[in-house]
């Protein structure tokens, strides 16, 4: 079912766990977008988010099928990421996903092409490359402030989950790693500042087989074993030629890397943690000392989480509210279900080039998504 221009997209929440309570308390912050309903199969989850937001509470099942709901908003965990989007694709309403689009890029890809075939929009997290610091990056990079690019450096580095973590396992296994969990922000930002990735080369190893779990809990004390590498340094190779080295690690305790770097003919460019949406943007131009931007006073980069993290701009919500935004004017989503199956294409081949020593081609290749114009970033509020 197609949104019609003189009403917002009504929105069915499918999972209600803790990343529901960023999406749905952003919500009234854009014009476009209703979130209406919500499920979980733990229906005490459901009640409690729809008692806190005053939604109508349902099932899973009876929600994907409801006549009043435009669009599903899906929050379940990834293994339940490509069931719950196709079965709402199938039932003809739109789908935006938390990340990963699937846990394959075979499951991205046939979410892609069903959406394509039924007339339908499909997007995906991670929205943060469109906050204060992503938009201000961009708006650089497109004044050419660096000029060419050419190569740079990009860091996701921790000690992992277990220290903080009840029962860490997951986060260990196939389908998960530094990589797969956090890679989404690095790549998704670096492709929205230099285009699509035509070429990986990596090496992949784990500090430990088996991983202690010393955070409070029930299983505090115990071991589990280590099922996909925790340590993956890889080679990225630009269509637009740049060269990025990309290292993700859980064996590191401590670290003074940037997350990320750009370096090209004119000058430098450093940015802040792509799974933020503000930050500070830093300039070097010819090698001269680094201009700092801070983002803080800019549209969508004020701190405004008080809850876990409260130095964080988080304002998810915001590539959703460009999608329904997108469905009324006919036009591609900038958080697009081809973005994120990009995104999801270069994990798996870093990932092939780790286990084979071999440069992987990425074949498939996502247009770099369409600049976000400070005009209509404040066109999206309410």
């Amino acid at each position: 079912m197609a949104q019609k221009s003189d009403k917002k997209l009504r929105i069915g929440v499918v999972g209600c766990g803790n990343i529901s309570l960023a999406y749905m308390r952003n919500a009234p912050l854009f014009r476009d977008v209703e979130i209406v309903a919500c499920a979980d199969l733990n229906s005490q989850a459901a009640q409690h988010r729809a008692e806190e937001f005053g939604l109508r509470v349902t099932d899973v099942d009876t929600l994907l099928e409801a006549r009043d709901i435009d669009l599903i908003l899906n929050l379940t965990i990834p293994a339940a990421h490509f069931d719950i989007s196709m079965r709402a694709l199938s039932a003809g309403k739109h789908v935006f996903t938390e990340k990963p689009l699937g846990v394959t890029a075979d499951e991205g890809r046939r979410l892609v092409d069903t959406a394509d075939t039924r007339g339908l929009v499909i997007g995906s997290a991670p929205d943060t490359f469109l906050g204060a610091a992503g938009r201000h990056a961009r708006r650089l990079m497109e004044a050419g402030i660096i000029g060419k690019p050419v190569t740079g450096t990009a860091f996701m580095m921790g000690r992992g989950m277990e220290h903080w973590h009840p029962d860490p396992s997951f986060y260990y296994q196939p389908g998960a790693g530094p990589l797969m969990d956090m890679g989404p922000y690095y790549l998704t930002m670096m492709v929205n500042l230099l285009g699509p990735v035509r070429r990986v080369q990596a090496i992949a190893n784990s500090g430990q087989e088996e991983r202690l779990i010393t955070a409070d809990g029930p299983k505090k004390g115990t071991t589990f074993k280590v099922g996909t590498p925790t340590s993956v340094l890889s080679l990225l190779e630009f269509a637009c030629g740049a060269t990025i080295t990309f290292g993700t690690s859980w064996d590191v305790f401590r670290h003074s890397n940037h997350p990320i770097e750009l370096h090209g003919t004119q000058g430098s460019l450093r940015l802040p943690d792509p799974d933020n949406f503000g930050g500070v943007i830093a300039v070097s131009r010819q090698g001269a000392p680094w201009e700092e931007t801070d983002t803080a006073n800019a549209l969508f980069g004020a701190v405004n989480w008080p809850i876990t993290a409260p130095d964080r701009a988080n304002y998810r919500m915001l590539g959703l509210a460009d999608l329904a935004r997108s469905i009324t004017e006919g036009r591609k989503p900038r958080a697009s279900g081809s973005l994120a199956l990009h995104v999801l294409e270069i994990m798996e081949a870093i990932l092939r080039a780790g286990e084979t020593g071999t440069a992987q081609i990425v074949a498939d290749k996502t247009e770099q998504p369409k600049e976000l114009h400070e005009d209509e970033a404040r066109s999206l509020l309410a």
